[in-house]
């Protein structure tokens, strides 16, 4: 909320200077510089995940998604996730994931996906818990 102030102060300066040079009426200014800072309030909530830091991106963003080998994956391959091929790698506790098995992705090592087989991996899902392809 702190970075809509500089805003309401511009506001306030800009309805004052408006009343000093063309005699706007004090209802007016009070009445607009009300609104200006109710629609910041009102839109506030919506708009404050612009202004959360770390957002997830690249491959990280992929982590708990489900998606489907697209080749053996012994330890590497590609699999198919969110409608894009990633290079993969199998935990190493895993034993080879055939191609067209269900993998789910528990971290990313750089831009490789580090992918188990689906239901012994990370917790959660996809949107709806559909397969992500």
């Amino acid at each position: 909320m702190l970075f809509q102030v500089p805003g309401w102060i511009l506001a306030a300066v800009i309805l004052l200077g408006l009343r000093y040079w063309i005699g706007l009426p004090l209802w007016i200014a009070i009445g607009a510089f009300s609104l200006w800072v109710i629609k910041d309030l009102g839109f506030y909530p919506l708009l404050r995940k612009a202004y959360e830091s770390s957002p997830k991106t690249g491959a990280d963003q992929l982590v708990g998604l489900r998606g489907v080998a697209r080749e053996q994956l012994d330890p590497c391959g590609y699999v198919h996730v969110r409608g894009e091929l990633w290079r993969a790698e199998t935990e190493s506790s895993d034993r080879p994931i055939s191609a067209g098995s269900p993998v789910r992705v528990v971290r990313a090592n750089g831009m490789t996906l580090i992918v188990t087989t689906e239901g012994t991996g990370a917790t959660g899902s996809g949107r709806n818990g559909e397969m992500e392809t």
